[in-house]
């Protein structure tokens, strides 16, 4: 008992969510992979000693969180599959909504995830650079396609934190961009005047900007380009400040 004469309560896990926990581990670990099916239901009912409902209560844990995917019928089961981060970003989304966080706030973590990033790329810049300036480039042609210009946007902002090597920081990053990219489609289909917007070449010009900064060895003039553009894309795509994820992702 604590000290200050208050009882704990200590919840001990369902059988199910044991179960979960150990197939989850042989999945993050590698011993199952994805595509690989899991043992049918008999001989893991065996293995565990539990019934079939709780056995499929653990399918449904782990089927919940994106790891496995369940078949029903005759020539049904449960299959490996790789952790996706659109259940992590759906995750994230609930929470953020249910917190009335506003669209902004979104905006300026990835900011700071971001300017981090380049930060990271400017203190080892060795052929990682080339690899961005590559993807910058296809831009070039896709300006006239707003919801294709979106995607490859979408794609330099992912380069530039992978290119970064903080892994945690990019699936953080990865995470926040899906969030952005249910806005981006929202804000293309309710504005009529979306392809007139001088927003693609702009984008451009500042994604072409970053590439030259990082070449010519300039990290802290890097940051804080970065940092103003970032800045200004906030601007023009939440407006009202006062806009939740409600809004955005409901």
């Amino acid at each position: 008992m604590p000290l200050d004469g208050r009882s704990t309560v200590v919840r001990v896990p369902k059988a199910g969510e044991l179960i979960a926990a150990s197939l989850r581990r042989q999945i993050i670990t590698g011993e199952l992979e994805p595509g690989e099916p899991l043992p049918n239901e008999a001989a893991l009912m065996e293995r565990f000693g539990v019934s079939r409902p709780t056995l499929r209560e653990a399918f449904r844990i782990l089927e919940s969180e994106g790891i496995i995917t369940v078949l029903r019928g005759a020539h049904g089961g449960a299959r490996v599959q790789a952790p996706d981060r659109s259940t992590a970003a759906r995750s994230t989304g609930l929470l953020l909504q249910y917190r009335g966080v506003p669209l902004a706030d979104v905006y300026r973590a990835r900011t700071e995830l971001e300017v981090a990033a380049v930060g990271l790329i400017a203190a080892n810049p060795d052929d990682r650079v080339d690899t961005l300036a590559e993807l910058v480039e296809r831009g070039a042609e896709l300006t006239g396609d707003p919801i294709g210009f979106a995607r490859y946007d979408t794609e330099v902002h992912r380069m530039v934190m992978e290119l970064g090597g903080n892994e945690t920081m990019a699936v953080l990053a990865g995470m926040l961009l899906d969030i952005m990219d249910a806005h981006n489609a929202l804000y293309i289909s309710t504005r009529s005047d979306v392809s007139d917007r001088p927003g693609a070449s702009v984008a451009l010009r500042a994604n072409r900007k970053l590439v030259e900064l990082l070449r010519n060895g300039e990290p802290g003039a890097a940051e804080a380009f970065w940092r103003k553009h970032l800045d200004s894309v906030e601007r023009v795509m939440t407006g009202d400040s006062a806009t939740t994820l409600v809004e955005v992702l409901s």
